[in-house]
């Protein structure tokens, strides 16, 4: 008998054995612990960079509020002096030119598109539940603010 016809009997017999030992399965299945990295200071540094809900920047964006937001007075505190301020992604910048980057970039042309869509409102959720007529939310224009000079 040939040593190649033994050993693929051998293997064959492993296949279809219901028991297949080897070193890997004696161990510690890997994915045991896999949560490990996501620690306190992870979800500290989460909260600090926590930005606006959509609806608070929808109550932003009524005149008397934005005009109070846009022209800020000088706050040595914040970045750029509090001087420039996109409103609509509720972000300070350093300095204009990087305001006006950003409102060029992909990023701000999203939160427009999201902020088109009316704030969910609690007269919504009781017509959602049965409690009056459901209308759906209506779309609004949202211009961009112009790029500060």
């Amino acid at each position: 008998v040939s040593v190649y016809f033994v050993v693929s009997l051998v293997f064959t017999l492993l296949q279809q054995s219901s028991v297949y030992l080897s070193v890997s399965s004696m161990t510690r299945y890997s994915r045991k612990k896999t949560h490990k990295g996501y620690t306190a200071a992870h979800k500290r540094d989460k909260t600090k960079r926590r930005t606006k809900d959509l609806d608070q920047i929808h109550v932003d964006m009524q005149p008397e509020n934005a005009e109070r937001l846009l022209n800020q007075e000088v706050d040595y505190d914040m970045p750029g002096e509090a001087q420039f301020y996109c409103l609509h992604c509720a972000r300070y910048f350093m300095d204009k030119n990087s305001l006006n980057d950003h409102l060029k970039s992909k990023n701000h042309k999203r939160r427009l598109k999201s902020l088109e869509e009316e704030p969910y409102s609690q007269a919504e959720a009781e017509a959602a539940a049965g409690m009056g007529n459901y209308v759906l939310p209506k779309r609004r224009k949202v211009e961009s603010q112009p790029p500060k000079e």
